[in-house]
């Protein structure tokens, strides 16, 4: 069992290499590149010195993971027969998968790692760059959108392709405009280094394959192109609330937002019903601005922040979905639901006073009807038919009439209120959200009051001028239209 030593070519021509790394490649026996697109190695193969290439290997994968495994895999087999150097472009530990999973290996391999100069000291003397301002270095076939940090520079290697360059070009357009300014740096730090400045929309129409190009995106200057990103929104809620920020958001309290909260809420509701996705957006804005009020809030005295608030509910989402985040297995909806509330359950400290204490008290009437029926549900407090709910109905109907002769107001506003709670019963039996259906109803009553209010102007008379039957004949026109 010999040892595989890996050298890194360096980011420009032969006479950049550290002379370690050059007597390396001359007194090796067996050199393997990664690939031989390098501009030191037509001088090296002029020297003498004999490499042999894993290009040809790329040609039988459609992913680059399974071309590095299998480069790994020939390798620890040929170390077997002795000694072997692999050569890799610029320094072995920036930006190569390959070294990562040999030395994955140490335990059954010996691997030694030798230096080499990283194509990153040529690329920020190309852009001219000083890395203490703060830059990201992104593996460009393989990355998420949401680690993209605009205040940072940011250097895409590994650009092989158009079709990369497309990815890295889609994934910027999300944040980006489309005439942002990018780089794109071929061959860093040798004598074929060039640079061309292009538009983001451009970036795949115009780039080089090649394996020494990156892509450099200046980092974001201008305020309003990240309106967007979260950390802005948070800076701009602490700023209301801080020493020179607006005296109405810094005299605020949790208890002065709760109405505030209630309305944006509603208003998000009725967007939503009226399936308007600009309006939602503004609404989901407001909901959100809610949230963060109380979140700044909660800082400024030291109890809590929105980071809190964060993973507080990640924790909770990735703790009740053991379906999608563990090993547990479901087969439906249902399934699902149930296991929720075992886990929910399972997660008090200790057990309620009540199965309808954790129904919060500020829910709307209907709502909190509906809640603490469906709990009661749960234990088998409740009818298994709807017909005896029917009948329920009828017979606060029939209170109701009974303590309306009587004009007690107390005794008829309980009765009235058994009569809601008796029909929000039969809602659930039918799985219709009563909230839902008053709304619905609410905004019905809307459109055809509205209806009549234009008929009536258009006709240039009073209200007074009408009989009820006549507007009744307006109303019946309105349902008649569909409204």
């Amino acid at each position: 069992m010999g040892t595989i030593t890996i050298v890194g070519l360096g980011a420009g021509d032969i006479d950049q290499l550290s002379f370690g790394v050059y007597r390396t490649l001359k007194q090796a026996n067996r050199i393997f590149l990664r690939t031989k697109d390098h501009p030191v190695v037509p001088q090296l193969e002029a020297e003498g010195i004999y490499v042999q290439s894993f290009d040809d290997i790329y040609k039988k994968y459609d992913q680059f993971e399974q071309v590095y495994e299998h480069i790994v895999e020939y390798l620890c087999e040929e170390v077997k027969k002795g000694d072997v150097v692999y050569a890799v472009p610029g320094h072995p530990l920036v930006a190569e998968r390959t070294v990562k999973l040999l030395l994955e290996k140490k335990d059954h391999i010996s691997v030694r790692v030798e230096g080499g100069q990283s194509f990153l000291d040529a690329l920020f003397t190309a852009i001219e760059l000083d890395p203490i301002e703060g830059f990201q270095f992104v593996d460009a076939t393989s990355f998420h959108l949401d680690e993209i940090q605009l205040r940072n520079h940011i250097i895409f290697c590994q650009v092989y392709d158009s079709f990369i360059a497309s990815d890295v070009k889609l994934a910027l357009l999300e944040k980006l405009p489309h005439d942002y300014p990018v780089f794109i740096i071929y061959a860093a730090g040798s004598k074929r280094q060039r640079m061309e400045k292009v538009p983001l929309y451009e970036l795949d129409r115009v780039i080089t394959v090649s394996n020494l190009t990156s892509v450099y995106v200046p980092k974001v200057e201008n305020d309003e192109l990240l309106y967007h990103d979260f950390t802005t929104l948070r800076r701009v809620i602490s700023t209301l609330r801080g020493p020179n920020g607006c005296p109405w958001d810094r005299k605020q309290t949790h208890q002065s937002l709760k109405k505030y909260l209630l309305e944006e809420v509603y208003e998000l509701l009725d967007a939503i019903d009226q399936q308007d996705d600009e309006n939602m957006i503004e609404e989901l804005g407001d909901v959100l601005l809610q949230v963060m009020l109380h979140a700044q809030i909660g800082e400024d005295e030291g109890m809590f922040s929105i980071d809190d608030v964060i993973r507080a509910i990640t924790e909770k989402m990735i703790r009740r979905h053991p379906h999608v985040f563990g090993d547990v297995h479901v087969e439906h909806a249902e399934q699902v639901v149930r296991n929720w509330e075992a886990i929910k359950q399972a997660e008090k400290e200790h057990t309620p006073h009540s199965l309808l204490d954790d129904v919060a008290k500020a829910l709307p009437g209907t709502l909190r009807a509906y809640e603490y029926q469906k709990r009661a549900a749960k234990v088998g407090f409740d009818w298994s038919e709807v017909e005896p709910m029917w009948r329920k109905v009828e017979e606060e109907i029939n209170e109701v009439q009974q303590e309306a002769n009587q004009m007690d107001e107390q005794k008829l506003k309980a009765e009235f209120g058994d009569l809601l709670f008796a029909l929000i019963n039969v809602c659930r039996y039918y799985k219709v959200n009563p909230e839902e259906a008053l709304a619905m109803a609410n905004e019905k009553f809307y459109r055809r009051f509205q209806y009549i209010e234009e008929k009536v102007k258009g006709l240039g008379k009073e209200w007074n001028e009408y009989s009820l039957n006549q507007l009744d004949e307006m109303w019946e026109e309105a349902k008649r239209e569909g409204l």
